[in-house]
């Protein structure tokens, strides 16, 4: 990745997509041109290709401390998030889900959507201001209906981590199914299923520098899932379609990488968000952080410039910074954040707020050159804004 030259782009939006990392392009490159056999045919391409994307499996199965049968391949996270809640409550019969107001689309649009059409009854849990769930009022919800609860791991607008971990125990002791979407986790913190005690479990390739277009679903063993794909029988009859071999083996491959410099690489963002923080501090002193301030992902910012509006900060700085906003801009209607609207942020912060992300890519330069930049552009504004 090129410097923080004058230049150059600052990519500070890690959260969104990650860049492709040059050893996982090699080893997916590779397969395209050699392992393009169907891993379901007999013959030597097919087996060949048969074995890398077992082998890939293991790798993402040693990176979440699972059994390589308990992953199943999909496209991506999207179609794994929707699977854990369509494919449950279909093998349950329906019933009572319950999800944190702050889940992903992914999570809540399918959930609102069996709810709209009454296949479910849905509770969607408040937070705090931190934008964490009680686990106390999991319990509180929890009923002799109840099939599935879906809280992520860490969430992708603020970095907070949820106590999934308790939810899971919780929902055990009342034969509840529990998936957590810990696609923005895997790669920045540790990820154990056997520590979180989950059921059901997300992967998104493109979250940590593998190629859009791959996932899994990590599914315990024994855990009822109805299939969302019905054919030929692939994935061990749980997920119809032909396997994409390169995108499996980067998959694969990027779960290695990710777990073998998990530790270092974690404390290295964390030392580099506090100085971004920090830095935006001391230049916009009226600065607002969100998440809670300890139990976060170590890469995420989530911040607000009062009287700068974020889609107006992010447009200055197009061609110099990359980052998000903290609402979301539908044919020309700018909605605060589901995530910042349910930790009770007014909707005047919500619309300053940006979301600044670091990866494997970041360099100090560029936390201090992109501090910088934002900082000019934010005065800029903050001082044209009408009063």
């Amino acid at each position: 990745m090129p410097g923080a030259t004058e230049s150059h782009i600052i990519y500070l939006d890690y959260n969104a997509t990650t860049p492709v990392d040059a050893h996982v392009a090699a080893v997916a490159n590779q397969a395209m041109g050699t392992l393009w056999g169907n891993p379901s045919s007999g013959h030597r391409l097919g087996r060949q290709a048969r074995q890398a994307v077992e082998e890939a499996r293991a790798q993402v199965a040693g990176c979440l401390g699972a059994r390589p049968e308990e992953i199943v391949f999909t496209s991506g996270g999207t179609e794994a998030d929707a699977w854990a809640v369509l494919g449950t409550v279909e093998a349950r019969g329906g019933g009572h889900v319950v999800v944190s107001a702050v889940e992903h689309a992914a999570v809540l649009a399918p959930a609102r959507e069996l709810a709209r059409r009454g296949r479910i009854r849905l509770t969607e849990l408040p937070v705090d201001r931190y934008g964490q769930v009680n686990v106390g009022h999991v319990a509180e919800v929890l009923a002799p209906d109840t099939v599935l609860v879906s809280v992520m791991l860490a969430n992708n607008e603020v970095g907070t981590l949820q106590p999934v971990a308790e939810v899971a125990e919780l929902c055990h002791g009342h034969g509840v199914i529990c998936h957590t979407d810990a696609a923005q986790a895997v790669g920045k913190i540790p990820v154990s299923v056997d520590h979180l005690g989950v059921d059901l479990l997300t992967v998104a390739g493109h979250k940590l520098y593998a190629p859009k277009g791959v996932g899994a679903l990590y599914v315990r063993w024994g855990t009822p899932l109805a299939p969302l794909f019905r054919g030929a029988g692939q994935e061990g009859g749980r997920r119809a379609g032909t396997e994409s071999v390169p995108l499996i083996v980067a998959l694969g491959h990027a779960c290695t990488l990710a777990a073998r410099d998990l530790t270092a690489e974690s404390a290295r963002l964390a030392a580099l968000r506090d100085r971004l923080e920090l830095l935006l501090g001391e230049g916009f002193p009226s600065l607002i952080r969100h998440g809670h301030p300890t139990q976060r992902l170590p890469n995420t910012a989530s911040v607000a410039f009062p009287g700068v509006d974020a889609h107006a900060l992010l447009d200055a700085l197009a061609d110099s910074v990359a980052a998000s906003a903290g609402a979301a801009c539908h044919s020309g209607h700018r909605a605060p954040s589901h995530v910042l609207t349910a930790m009770g942020v007014d909707a005047a912060t919500a619309a300053a707020t940006v979301r600044f992300s670091l990866g494997r890519f970041t360099t100090p330069a560029e936390v201090e050159e992109g501090a910088t930049r934002v900082l000019a552009a934010a005065r800029r504004l903050a001082a044209t804004a009408p009063r």
